[in-house]
């Protein structure tokens, strides 16, 4: 099963990017986790089908609304093997 490595920066902190991200993945259903990070950015770790996947890059890119993403990074990643998709604690 493919798995993708996502750093999302910009204004994604306090403005509901965590709960967005897991309701959206959870409707393309994906599995892994969400968790802000100290720098200010979001990480989030995505496992699933590749076309859902792709969908779940595409709305990175803006998030939800009250969300203003500047730049999205994606990198391959080694499946986890994650049954549903769970907001972390920040690391």
């Amino acid at each position: 099963m493919p798995a993708l490595h996502f750093q999302v920066y910009g204004s994604v902190q306090g403005v509901g990017f965590r709960y967005a991200t897991q309701c959206e993945a959870l409707r393309l259903g994906l599995n892994g986790w969400v968790r802000n990070r100290r720098d200010g950015s979001v990480e989030i770790h995505a496992e699933g089908e590749a076309e859902a996947l792709g969908r779940l890059a595409d709305w990175l890119q803006h998030g939800p609304a009250t969300a203003r993403v500047s730049r999205v990074e994606q990198s391959e990643a080694r499946t986890e093997g994650h049954g549903g998709f769970l907001e972390r604690p920040t690391g």
